[in-house]
């Protein structure tokens, strides 16, 4: 047999010892070939391990819990192994364990607890380990309960049986009883059926245009033609509306509307549902839901004081919001997973986030807009700031600023770029130079490869993330 086996030394001692982490990793396809091998000592040499009953007590990940016996392959230099079964390789994850050895003398021993890993194949990415427990004595006691019920009902049976022979035994003093009993009733028959005769020929010597008259007079048990018409009429209406389909439900349709989804996710008019003022929107249920933003907790704009629109999706502990504000028209998305942890909202970007606003910095230190080719910045939804265009005739130096980049317009860190610079003055060679922008929104030229005409023009065109 092919095993992979990880070693695990154990001394029993009394010192005071930590968990013991191994490096040992096995997966979820490892079929019959999973193997731990123990190795005991006691005060460094090897322990024993005659007349003991070697036990394994493993607890899962998911909280199942075996405990099982060791197989014993060396007793005398305390060698013993323990192979994991197809069932126990399912439930993936960080596994604790420990060793007890259990003595015939009613000692027991027991080694600081290590772990291991059981890990998942990638054709087992989608399992879901269901908890079990497993104790093999308890497994044993089980079976021996069960044979002594069986071994119980048998004997009871053959007690029933006894008894029911018993009592079908008769004796002479009881023939004697019944017999006597069977006489008394016979008398007692016949004489009921003599009374019997005698009223009924008395009743046939009456008249019989008496009895006539009587039963055709007697409107306690007839009907007037009058009466039947009434009555006949009523039944016809009620055999009318019995028959009517479009007020009744037939069996299958009735069985079709009781199986359909009963859960409300609007009001009962199909609109949304108004969320109240401070509800948590992370504890809400599937639904559809309307609120003002900045009234209701964890909503991903808290400052927006206009109506927004709330999609509520659930699968047992997982959650999809989806958010909507319906007077500036934007869109989030948000997620709580099966731990049940907010991944935090994701703003949607489309086509009008896209535009953005160019503004003109206010020059300072003597330059100027160059022409047509205006010094501008914007900011995009992203939070990336562009500036574009060229100014002419400043001061070039390294604490001279041309211009400042207002709040939220500024880096996180100071940048340098190279830019395009006027060649006037130097031939066809071109010209660059040097720019700095400082975290308070100083943008600075600090040099020029152009000496002859350093601030004939400087271009700009580059673009970093606002802090």
């Amino acid at each position: 047999m092919i095993y992979k086996q990880g070693g695990i030394s154990l001394d029993i001692n009394a010192r005071k010892s930590s968990a013991q982490s191994t490096n040992i990793q096995f997966f979820t396809q490892d079929t019959g070939s999973a193997k731990l091998s123990f190795s005991f000592t006691k005060d460094g040499v090897p322990l024993p391990l005659s007349a003991v009953d070697a036990k394994i007590v493993l607890l899962y990940a998911d909280d199942s819990f075996y405990k099982r016996s060791l197989t014993l392959t060396d007793k005398v230099n305390g060698k013993a192994e323990y192979v994991l079964s197809d069932g126990e390789l399912k439930h993936y994850g960080e596994v604790k364990a420990e060793i007890k050895l259990y003595y015939t003398n009613g000692q027991a021993l027991a080694t600081v607890f290590f772990t291991f890993h059981i890990e998942k194949t990638l054709e087992d990415q989608n399992i879901v380990p269901v908890a079990e427990y497993y104790i093999d004595d308890f497994e044993t006691l089980r079976a021996g309960i069960n044979k002594t019920v069986a071994e119980i009902s048998q004997t009871f049976d053959e007690i029933k049986a006894k008894f029911a022979e018993f009592e079908n035994i008769e004796t002479k003093d009881g023939a004697t009883e019944k017999a006597n009993k069977a006489e008394a009733n016979a008398k007692a028959y016949t004489d009921k059926a003599v009374a019997s005769a005698k009223e009924y020929t008395d009743k046939a010597a009456v008249s019989t245009k008496e009895y006539t008259d009587t039963h055709a007079n007697n409107t306690d048990i007839h009907i007037t033609a009058a009466e039947r018409d009434k009555w006949n009429k009523v039944e016809s209406r009620a055999e009318s509306h019995a028959n009517n389909k479009t007020i009744h439900v037939t069996t299958a349709e009735r069985t079709k509307w009781n199986n359909a989804q009963l859960y409300k996710l609007t009001q009962d008019n199909g609109e949304r549902i108004l969320i109240p003022a401070g509800t948590d929107l992370l504890t809400l249920p599937s639904g559809l839901y309307y609120a003002v933003s900045n009234k209701i907790i964890n909503s991903p704009d808290p400052n927006a004081v206009e109506w927004f629109h709330y999609d509520v999706s659930t699968n047992n502990t997982r959650k999809t919001i989806v958010v909507t504000a319906t007077a500036n028209p934007k869109r989030w998305f948000g997620t709580i997973h099966t731990d049940g942890s907010f991944k935090g909202w994701q703003r949607l970007i489309t086509d009008a986030d896209a535009e953005v606003t160019w503004q003109s910095p206010t020059l300072l230190n003597g330059w100027k807009q160059y022409g047509t080719h205006k010094v501008q910045f914007s900011k995009n939804a992203l939070g990336e700031v562009e500036i574009i265009g060229s100014i002419t005739g400043g001061t070039i130096g390294f604490n001279v600023p041309a211009f400042t980049l207002p709040a939220g317009y500024r880096p996180i860190q100071m940048l340098h770029f190279i830019g395009v610079a006027s060649s006037i003055g130097t031939g066809s060679a071109p010209q660059f130079h040097r720019t700095h922008i400082a975290t308070d929104g100083n943008v600075y030229i600090q040099s020029c490869s152009n000496t002859v005409n350093p601030n004939e023009f400087i271009t700009f065109g580059f673009k970093f993330k606002a802090a």
